[in-house]
């Protein structure tokens, strides 16, 4: 149970008390009271807005409105006091064994605490890497990769109901040339020599395991035959090598996608006309022209008459063409029809996890999935800026199996699967980031990888000292649950149960904003306080977890010791990466 929200229902108890005793009216809207933790630690454990957002509809002074309240709250039990601050936030402190219980929650919950009933089960849609299949998974795509995965296990956490989806262009001139490489370096597996690679193409050495694979399986079936003959099913074969393989990388790192979708089934299913006919019907398809372009000059610029679609009504800025000049489809349909697709399929969420480059994307979606879902879906989009590889702080871009880039494999090699995703989730994705592989292994407080894993294992480490101090005692959930939670009453214990606490917020602010790397930063908090506490046990023998004389505080230290681990493991979870008992240098 979150903390914040028992409280929520608390201060509601008591506002519907005060409507029953016609100290308030009947009929007030109690949904917008919030109970949070204050902006200031100093004022208290809790704020609440209720004075503020009730008294204009109650007919109060929100000031007064607070001053009752507050002596409302004060003869709760568990309130140890309460005040009013600036013109009505109700400001209160909790007895300190109120907050030790949540400790109990923690073991009580396990690895669902944290778990939100949030999203409802509504379905959501993520799609994620989304690499086209023309060479292996590298640096450039590992970081939308990482941050997509976490948010689907985040949102999954707060209650929705979450479908992964990677899709891949196949119907483009990339895939052409995925297929003509392949029909090179085939040739080449059947003895010819084939020079260097043409220019155009991909001449990453791991076209040849491609192009043996085809020999492997035609023989010389399409040795000296037409380009004609052979591009359509060696490109087919290409690609369904490549995505084998792009399955396999993400593996590596932990990431399996539900769904598969592609552009060729969307363009040959007849899905584009399907929505060109459905946005006809609305009246929202017109022919007519656009001014040129803001901000460039354009002395050949003509105004010509295109086929629009009106945009304009759903929040863009002008209206879009859907139609090139030549009456072929625009850039923008295949895309458009992909989201429709979506749209059939149920999903009211659809978030896109894509580069940086890809800037004015939700501008170009958002108003199509408006319009063709009649209003009732949205779309979010994720921007992720570049990934810097270095080693030792010197840029790294070489690579002996794809020629110019650091794959996902090479990575997970150098420094293992969880550190590749948590440093990926180590900063916001707009934000640049450096992945220095010297720095990804170092074991210092600067890496965050490392800062988190060590406070997690030194909380095993603890359980084993304590084995050690009490060979025959029982360690299991079950006895840490009876410990006297009334013995943790230092202000180190208390930081640390009320940022655990926090978790349950944490995760649905996170999920609620689509923002996973929050989920990074809280456990970097948590760890800094709990190292914290460890390090205040060195100079201080009272503040140690383990005291041999004084076995009832060393257990109640003992549960708050596991809810840490626990609550680090649940945040982990969450990122993907497999939480460390031992840290070995």
């Amino acid at each position: 149970m979150n903390i914040f929200t028992r409280y929520q229902r608390e201060v509601c108890r008591v506002l519907e008390d005060m409507v029953k005793a016609g100290e308030l009216p009947a009929g007030l809207d109690m949904t917008r009271v919030k109970v949070e933790p204050p902006r200031e630690a100093a004022h208290g454990d809790m704020a609440t807005n209720a004075a503020m957002v009730l008294a204009k509809p109650a007919g109060k002074n929100p000031r007064q409105l607070g001053e009752t309240l507050t002596q409302k709250l004060k003869s709760i039990q568990s309130v140890a006091e309460a005040s009013v601050a600036g013109p009505g936030f109700v400001n209160f402190r909790l007895v300190n064994t109120e907050w030790a219980s949540v400790v109990l929650d923690i073991l009580k919950c396990g690895a669902a605490y944290g778990d939100s009933a949030m999203g409802a089960h509504e379905k959501v849609n993520i799609e994620y890497v989304s690499a086209n299949p023309t060479g292996p998974m590298h640096a450039g795509h590992i970081r939308g990769a990482v941050i997509g995965d976490a948010l689907a296990a985040l949102l999954e956490k707060a209650g929705y109901d979450v479908t992964r989806e990677y899709y891949f262009n196949d119907a483009g001139t990339q895939v052409d040339v995925l297929a003509r490489t392949t029909h090179l370096r085939y040739r080449e597996a059947l003895g010819e020599d084939i020079g260097a690679i043409p220019e155009g193409l991909y001449p990453g050495e791991y076209m040849k395991d491609v192009g043996q694979a085809l020999a492997a399986r035609d023989g010389k079936k399409w040795l000296g035959k037409d380009e004609g003959e052979w591009l359509a099913p060696i490109r087919e074969f290409a690609v369904g090598v490549m995505m084998a393989e792009i399955r396999k990388d993400l593996a590596l790192i932990g990431i399996t996608h539900e769904t598969f979708s592609n552009e060729r089934e969307i363009v040959e299913g007849g899905t584009l006309e399907k929505v060109f006919k459905t946005l006809t019907d609305m009246d929202l398809i017109y022919q007519g022209t656009l001014p040129p372009p803001k901000g460039k000059e354009m002395e050949d610029w003509e105004p010509a008459e295109l086929t629009l679609f009106r945009s304009s009504r759903f929040g863009d800025s002008s209206d879009r063409p859907l139609k090139k000049r030549d009456g072929t489809w625009a850039y923008i349909m295949p895309d458009i029809a992909y989201h429709y697709d979506k749209i059939r399929r149920g999903y009211k969420w659809m978030i896109n996890v894509l580069g940086k480059d890809h800037g004015n994307y939700l501008d170009k979606m958002r108003p199509a999935v408006s319009a063709l879902s009649g209003g009732g879906a949205k779309i979010d989009v994720i921007f992720c800026a570049m990934v810097k590889v270095l080693k030792n702080g010197v840029p790294v871009k070489f690579s002996k199996r794809s020629g110019n880039i650091i794959t996902l494999r090479e990575m997970v090699e150098e420094v293992g699967a969880g550190a590749v995703r948590f440093f990926m989730l180590s900063r916001t994705p707009d934000s640049e980031l450096e992945f220095d592989f010297a720095k990804v292994v170092e074991q210092s407080k600067d890496n965050p990888v490392f800062y988190v894993q060590y406070a997690h294992a030194r909380c095993h480490s603890v359980f084993r000292n304590a084995k050690e101090m009490w060979p025959d005692a029982d360690f299991s959930v079950e006895a840490l649950l009876k410990a006297d939670m009334k013995r943790l009453d230092s202000e180190e214990e208390l930081k640390l149960v009320r940022l655990m606490a926090g978790w349950p917020r944490h995760v649905e602010a996170a999920a609620e904003a689509h923002e996973p790397h929050r989920v990074t930063f809280y456990l970097h908090d948590l760890a800094a306080a709990f190292h914290a506490f460890w390090n205040k046990g060195r100079d201080d023998a009272t503040l140690r977890f383990l005291i041999e004389k004084d076995k009832d505080l060393s257990f109640a230290r003992l549960a708050l010791v596991k809810a840490v681990a626990t609550v680090i493991a649940s945040g982990l979870a969450v990122m993907g990466v497999e939480p460390v008992e031992e840290m070995h240098g």
